[in-house]
């Protein structure tokens, strides 16, 4: 089950990118998410894992398993039973950027819960893009 989101930015890729990778101040430019506590050192990077606290969801250990410096990454979440998977991409788009993001949830528990909370899903991701546009235009 997917659910995903894109946004066109008014300012340069390189901005956006360095605004979105900074993970630990997301905080204080989306609503989605009140708590990110990185549990590695060093550099958003492959195998690093963030915990992240977001209102009306329990609280989840993600691992990043992809990253193209620059352009996306992904990190996961959970389990078989019910897993997440989270895309964050940052695109070149005429003189600004273009941001896509987009969650996977499978597993029998995952396509479950997200039929429960489709909407919440929705919403944050919504906030998340709105917050990052916001936060990447104003410098």
């Amino acid at each position: 089950m997917r659910f995903q989101h894109e946004i066109a930015i008014a300012a340069p890729p390189a901005r956006v990118w360095a605004v979105y990778r900074d993970v630990e101040r997301w905080p204080e430019w989306t609503a989605s998410v009140t708590e990110v506590t990185r549990l590695d050192h060093g550099p958003l990077r492959v195998g690093h894992r963030v915990r992240i606290r977001q209102p009306r969801l329990p609280t989840a250990v993600w691992t990043v398993t992809e990253l193209v410096e620059g352009q996306h990454w992904t990190w996961t979440s959970g389990g078989r039973s019910a897993r997440s998977v989270a895309h964050h991409r940052v695109a070149p788009d005429g003189d600004g950027a273009r941001a896509e993001l987009w969650v996977d949830l499978s597993g029998p528990l995952g396509v479950l819960v997200g039929k429960v909370i489709g909407g919440l899903t929705d919403r944050y991701l919504a906030l998340e893009a709105e917050g990052l546009k916001d936060r990447a235009e104003r410098g």
